[in-house]
Formats: C-alpha cells, sequence, structure tokens
C-alpha cells in the first residue's frame, strides 16, 4: 500500500471511505491506514476523520501540495513516471536524471524537484530556480534510433507542454521555434535536451522542463520577455497536476515519434502553434546573420526561412543559430 494510492482512492471517493473499506482494499491493518494518512497530513493534506464515517480529503482549490505522492497520484501514464524521484532541493534535476540513467534506471524515470541550485539554459545560461512556485523536471528515455533521430525529441517535449499548459491557461499556449513555451508573447517554459551516445546507437537521452508556474512577479532583468502562468492567468495552478499531464502527453507524443523516428507525425501539430509561423525572423547564424519569413519546420524539426534578400528557402537547424523576431523575443 502506497501513499499515492490512498490518496488517490480518497480523491476518486470525494466523501468518506471507511477505514474498513481500505484495511480490505489493501489487506492492511487499521495501523497502517492510520500511519499514511498521518503522512498525508504531515504533507499538507487536510484529511478528516469521523467515527462510523471514516477519512476524507478536503480539497482546498487554491491548494498547491507539490509532492511525490501528489504527482504520482495524478499520474495517469503507463511507464513514465514508473520511477519518480522528488527533490525540496536539488542541483540539477537533469545532472540527477543522468545519474539514474548510468545507474542502470530502466526509461522513463522521471525527477522533479520543487527548486534547483544549478539549473542550466540552452548554451550553459543559468537558469533561475526559486522554490516553492515552478516545476524543475527531466525524464529520461532509452530511444532505439540513431542518434541524429533523437534531436527531434526536444520538439516532441515542446509540444507536450505545450499541450500541458494550455489545459491551465485560458490564453492562447504557443511554442517559439525551437522548444521556447510562451504565452502573450513572453516565455513560461524552458526544455534543455542532453543525450549519451556513440556513432551507432544511444545510450540515454534526458530531456528537461523548467515551467514558470506561480510566480507573482518576473524579475526586473527578464520581464519584457518572460512571464508565469499566475501572472497571465490570475490563478495558482496546481503544479503536481501539471507536471502530471506533460508527462501523460508526452507518453501519447512519444509513442507517435516512435512509428517513425522522426518528427512527421506532430509536425502539423507543431506548427499549428508555432507563433513565428509566417512572421518575420532575424536568424543569427556564426557564418552571418539574416532575415527571413519563418514557414514553420519539416520532420526533421529544421526552421524553413524564407530568405528577404533572395526569396531562396534556407533550413535552420537548431543546435547551430538562435532565431529572434525583428520586433523582440518573437
Amino acid at each position: 500500500m502506497k501513499s499515492e494510492e490512498i490518496l488517490k482512492k480518497l480523491r476518486d471517493a470525494g466523501d468518506y471511505v471507511s477505514g474498513q473499506e481500505l484495511c480490505e482494499h489493501y489487506g492492511v491493518s487499521r495501523t497502517a491506514v492510520w500511519k499514511v494518512i498521518k503522512q498525508l497530513e504531515k504533507d499538507g493534506y487536510v484529511i478528516e476523520a469521523q467515527n462510523n464515517k471514516g477519512y476524507r480529503l478536503v480539497e482546498k482549490d487554491n491548494a498547491d501540495v507539490f509532492t511525490r505522492v501528489e504527482i504520482e497520484s495524478c499520474l495517469d501514464t503507463s511507464w513514465i513516471g514508473r520511477k519518480l524521484v522528488f527533490h525540496r532541493e536539488t542541483g540539477s534535476t537533469n545532472l540527477d536524471a543522468k545519474a539514474l540513467a548510468e545507474s542502470g534506471e530502466a526509461a522513463g524515470a522521471v525527477v522533479v524537484a520543487d527548486m534547483q541550485t544549478a539549473g542550466r539554459g540552452r548554451r550553459g545560461r543559468g537558469w533561475v530556480s526559486p522554490a516553492g512556485k515552478d516545476i524543475y523536471m527531466s525524464l529520461m528515455l532509452r530511444p532505439e534510433c540513431r542518434p541524429e533521430k533523437a534531436s527531434v525529441l526536444t520538439l516532441v517535449m515542446a509540444v507536450s507542454v505545450q499541450e500541458a499548459v494550455q489545459e491551465a491557461v485560458p490564453q492562447t499556449c504557443s511554442i517559439k521555434w525551437p522548444n521556447d513555451i510562451v504565452v502573450n508573447n513572453k516565455k513560461v517554459c524552458g526544455i534543455l535536451t542532453e543525450m549519451s551516445a556513440e556513432l551507432d546507437g544511444i545510450h540515454y537521452v534526458v530531456i528537461g522542463a523548467g515551467i514558470n508556474v506561480n510566480q507573482e512577479q518576473m524579475a526586473d532583468e527578464i520581464q519584457d520577455k518572460a512571464t508565469s502562468l499566475y501572472i497571465e492567468g490570475g490563478e495558482v495552478i496546481k503544479r503536481a497536476r501539471l507536471a502530471a499531464r506533460v508527462l501523460h502527453y508526452f507518453e501519447k507524443n512519444y509513442a507517435v515519434f516512435e512509428q517513425s523516428w522522426d518528427f512527421s507525425g506532430l509536425v502539423d501539430q507543431y506548427n499549428h502553434f508555432l507563433v513565428n509561423r509566417d512572421r518575420e525572423v532575424r536568424v543569427l547564424d556564426p557564418k552571418g546573420a539574416y532575415d527571413g519569413i519563418a514557414r514553420g519546420i519539416n520532420e526533421k524539426g529544421e526552421l524553413i526561412v524564407e530568405r528577404k534578400s533572395d526569396g531562396q528557402t534556407q533550413l535552420v537547424y537548431a543546435g547551430e543559430v538562435s532565431v529572434r523576431g525583428i520586433y523582440g523575443y518573437v
């Protein structure tokens, strides 16, 4: 009997569940059930207990309980998250997920943290990771494809986060190529993918996502290009459910990726939510910057850019260049 199983049963019941029913269902003693209830209360849950009625979970609409038990009680995946590690504080969830991979952990392992002290973004940039507000999570995979095929997994995660965030906020949630999630033209999520591989095979891939969830105000230096779901929606978001929904959608979208080992099955969905599509962009290529019109992406995840100077089509690979909007972040 696990704490998340009791929690899910109480939540699904929506009313009192007798102690005897819990004992019989899990084949344990009343003392064992009582200990789980007390641990849940210690974790921040409000559980009413009445003689001849049993236990009832009291849900608070604005309560943001962010624990391993809460995340697991919200999960509806078949293989992703079977191994779920939760930290109140850690250096980097990507580093933690890599350690799990190196120790032989099966694909689908997830690391979630309430706070990071050494979070990283693309190109080695730091990622601000305060406690009690956001989601920092990393997923470890072992795809059976050639290493060059795995680069689009970043986009698979982008689509998955977009779907999950769209459920949580009333505004349209979009994607800025290649993997920034934006609401109201400001970034709410960054994604970092790292891989261990040889020429002919992949050892593992780790995909990390940092989502700005319940921050009331962004730091002055990033207010013009970053925001949070709370700022945009005006309501506290339950992070455990949001994290579980990201994993739900990733499992669904990863199954599509596995069918062809490319992005062809998801490219239309991605392009539909691509905020850069048919907009002017500036491509910051080390060989020389140029302006053009973004026309969407292809099955390899490359951005199709129509150069303004000569009308020629250029395929832009995310690992080589950066793309910015002509008039701002997007």
